[in-house]
This record gives structure tokens, C-alpha cells and sequence, in this order.
């Protein structure tokens, strides 16, 4: 794909039905997902009892044994074929939900986070390298390889407007009760995709576990690539991070912040094809993620001018308000774009393995990130430096990315 708008084709070919039980693999994940994350950062600090670098740190952790680990998925979907690959993901994050649920100490929750990271590790990448390339024969046929994409994203972004919705009536109980339900609705997902998902996927070809390495390591445009997307991905975590911090000082809680979320999902559910659609015919690859990487910025740099005001209450939400919106909307140009440009820059047979390597890189990032992040929320600067800082993240990415 070159880095010139594509008009849109005549006609829109439909989407298999390989395609279309993906789509709903993803949608399924992030219910079972963001019935837990959201509150995650709470439960470290208020139940368990942990600093806020700590929390920070095993934040990261979880990204990082989820992200960091994708290109060991992505190599042995490369390997195996995603079927098994899948199947034991959804196994692993079943046990490291029950045991997030039980773990009391610092010891037993990383081990936890660390587990339900690495289940992630091994369904995801599978799953997006196999969209990807159905995307590819999708475009062949006469569709959009983008559009494709942007209801990948879409899909998931519902999961994750049900999830935290479900999670924060679960919450009432406990958030042992949350993590249990979260590995229930894993259960269903491991049932249906024995059932559903092809033992083989026409054109897809295994090939060793060796091999591919050193081509990936010294492609520039791959890897400058992953460097900018790991820069949205930290700015995303702030979602889980920043945002929780900022709702409770505005309000005294985090009741507000389920609703944060489920409005970040709502707009991407009814804004992002519109949105891919309009940009798809305007912006190159490249413009549409300078686009979205400006917005993710613009967004922090809301809450950092109003910080100092002081703002509470239903007033003291909206600067979260506007920076969920921006950084939603910045996430609607980054996302499918990247997504789309790693086959066109991947060596043949090896989608896997390049899909999970965009992860691990920002999954690299945000462990890196996450920690410092942490530290900066509770270091006592003045209020508005933390966010001057995160939005400077997303900004300085922009030279990252590739010219073509």
C-alpha cells in the first residue's frame, strides 16, 4: 500500500464468515477484560495496599507480559495455526482471573497480572494477524482493507463499553466477584471457539519457528512504526493510570469512572467508520496518524491548563470529559492505520510474528512509561506538570513515523 489516499471502491464485497467470527472473538475478549481492568488500579491501592509506583509498575507489568509478549504469540500462530494458540489463551486467562481474585499479596497479584497478561499474549495476536490478513483478500475483492479494520476496532471497543458497565455492578459485591465473572465469560468464549473456530484457514501457511528474526530487527520503517505506536499506547494506558487519579481528586471517588469509559466506547462504536471512512479518502496513512497523535496530546493538554484552577465536582469532570474524547477520537486515526500498514511492511509468512512485534515494542514503552508515569502522579510536582509531560509523549512520536 502506498502512503497516497485510496478512493473508496465501487463496491463493498461482503466479509467472510472467518472474518465475521473474529470480529466477534474480539468483542467477546474485551467484555471479559474490561469487566476487570477498569478497576484494577483501585483495587492495588485501596485493598491490597500498594503504592502508586507500584501500582504503576504492575500496571505496566500486565501490558508488558500482554504486549511485550505478542511476538512470542504471533510466532507460534505463525507456527501452530491460531486454532491451539487461541484456545490456550483463553485457558490461561481463565486461571488468571480466578487467581486475581484470590491473590492478597503483592507476590500473588503480579503473579496473577502476569498470567492474564501472557493469556492475551497468545489469543491476541493470533486472532489480529489472521483479521489482518483476511483484510488483505477482503481489499483483493473489492473492499476496504481499512474498513475491515476500523469494525475490528469497533467490535472491540463495544466489549469495551459492556465490560466496565457489567464490572461496576459486579463491583457492588466485591472484585472477586468481578474477576470471577470475568473468567465465566472466558469459559463461554474457550467453548465456542472449540466449536467454530477451522482446525486449517485456506492460504495460510506455517512456517518455522526460526527465521524472520534478523529481516525484522533491521526494517527502519517497521520499527519506527512501533515506536510511535508504543507512544499511543502509553498515552491509552493513562485511561487506566492518569485518568482514575484525576476523577477521584475531582470527585472523592471513581464512581464517575466507568461512565468515562463506557463514553470512550460509545463514540468509537458509533464514530469510527464514519470517521475511517471520511479519512480514508483525504488523509494518507501517515497524515491520519500525525492526526491522531496531535488529538492524544491536545487531550492532556486539556486537563493540564485546568489543573491548577482546581476545579470539583461535576465542573472538575470535564476537563477528564475532553481529554477522553480527544485521545477517543485520536485513537479512531491511530489504531486501524497502524494495524493496516504491518502487512504491507511484514516478510511473507510472517504476519504473526510482525503483528505481535508492533506489541511488544509499545508493550516495551509502557512498562517503561507506566513506571515513570506513576512516579510523576506522586511526586508532588506542581498539578499541571505530570500532563504537560504525557502530552509531550504522543507529540515527539510524530517524527517517528515512517515518511512512506
Amino acid at each position: 500500500m502506498t502512503s497516497e489516499p485510496v478512493a473508496p471502491p465501487r463496491t463493498a464485497a461482503r466479509l467472510s464468515p472467518l472474518l465475521r467470527l473474529l470480529i466477534l472473538t474480539q468483542l467477546a475478549f474485551n467484555i471479559g477484560f474490561f469487566a476487570v481492568l477498569p478497576f484494577l488500579a483501585d483495587h492495588l491501592g485501596q485493598a491490597v495496599g500498594m503504592a502508586g509506583w507500584l501500582v504503576g509498575f504492575v500496571l505496566g507489568l500486565r501490558t508488558f507480559s500482554q504486549q511485550g509478549l505478542f511476538v512470542v504469540g504471533g510466532a507460534l500462530a505463525d507456527r501452530y495455526g491460531i486454532r491451539p494458540v487461541v484456545l490456550a489463551g483463553c485457558v490461561l486467562r481463565i486461571a488468571g482471573f480466578v487467581w486475581l481474585g484470590y491473590a492478597e499479596r503483592t507476590g500473588a497479584v503480579i503473579g496473577a497480572v502476569l498470567l492474564i497478561g501472557f493469556a492475551a499474549a497468545l489469543f491476541s495476536p493470533a486472532v489480529e494477524s489472521e483479521v489482518a490478513r483476511q483484510a488483505v483478500v477482503h481489499e483483493e475483492e473489492g473492499g476496504q482493507r481499512t474498513r475491515v479494520l476500523a469494525l475490528f476496532t469497533v467490535a472491540g471497543q463495544a466489549g469495551a463499553f459492556v465490560g466496565p458497565l457489567l464490572g461496576a455492578l459486579l463491583l457492588a459485591v466485591d472484585f472477586r466477584t468481578v474477576c470471577l465473572a470475568g473468567a465465566g465469560i472466558f469459559v463461554l468464549v474457550l467453548a465456542g471457539h472449540a466449536w467454530m473456530l477451522p482446525q486449517r484457514i485456506p492460504g495460510r501457511q506455517r512456517v518455522r519457528l526460526k527465521g524472520g528474526w534478523g529481516a525484522l530487527v533491521h526494517n527502519r520503517r517497521f520499527l519506527a512504526l512501533c515506536c510511535a505506536y508504543g507512544a499511543y499506547l502509553l498515552a491509552y494506558n493513562q485511561l487506566y493510570l492518569a485518568l482514575p487519579d484525576e476523577v477521584e481528586r475531582a470527585t472523592g471517588s471513581q464512581s464517575a469512572l466507568a461512565w468515562l469509559f463506557a463514553l470512550s466506547s460509545l463514540l468509537v462504536v458509533t464514530a469510527q467508520l464514519p470517521v475511517t471512512r471520511w479519512v480514508g479518502s483525504r488523509l494518507s496513512l501517515r497524515r491520519s496518524m500525525v492526526a491522531g497523535l496531535l488529538l492524544i496530546g491536545a487531550g492532556f493538554a486539556v486537563v493540564a491548563v485546568s489543573r491548577p484552577a482546581g476545579w470539583t465536582g461535576t465542573a472538575g469532570l470535564l476537563p477528564s470529559a475532553g481529554f477522553v474524547v480527544l485521545l477517543t477520537f485520536g485513537q479512531m486515526l491511530v489504531a486501524p492505520v497502524a494495524r493496516a500498514w504491518v502487512p504491507d511492511l511484514a516478510e511473507e509468512g510472517r504476519l504473526g510474528l510482525y503483528t505481535g512485534a508492533l506489541s511488544s515494542v509499545s508493550g516495551l514503552i509502557v512498562l517503561i512509561g507506566s513506571s515513570v508515569t506513576g512516579s510523576l502522579l506522586d511526586g508532588g510536582l506542581p498539578a499541571a506538570v505530570p500532563w504537560l509531560v504525557l502530552a509531550a509523549v504522543p507529540v515527539a512520536a510524530v517524527g517517528l513515523l515512517p515518511r512512506r
